[in-house]
């Protein structure tokens, strides 16, 4: 995910988290100084929905202005792995299937 927090604010003339700040608080919402100041600096891990509708209502966007999905980007060398069920056909081996003991080593039956 992308997170948009300081362009949608300079859509709005908001160039400072000071200046965030009190955009928040027009809306009833007050996190510390410190708390917009990483909102403002970097992605954040997590952001609670209820914040992140008074974010919304404070900037007047919508949550798709603020986080922006991203693909994700396998690196040239890497190769998806596929994975199958047990007991899948596969083309290069065919069915897997149990092999056989070898050997004078043999266990009884287990008593009816």
């Amino acid at each position: 995910m992308k997170w948009n927090l300081r362009w949608v604010a300079a859509r709005r003339d908001i160039w400072r988290p000071s200046e965030l700040l009190v955009a928040f608080e027009q809306v009833g919402f007050m996190p510390s100084l410190s708390k917009v100041a990483a909102l403002w600096g970097q992605k954040p891990i997590t952001v609670r929905l209820d914040d992140l509708d008074k974010i919304c209502a404070a900037l007047g966007c919508t949550v798709a202005d603020l986080l922006e999905a991203e693909p994700l980007a396998a690196s040239e060398g890497d190769q998806q792995e596929t994975h199958r069920a047990a007991g899948a056909a596969d083309e290069r081996t065919g069915p897997a299937r149990p092999t056989p003991r070898r050997g004078g080593n043999r266990r009884a039956l287990p008593p009816n």
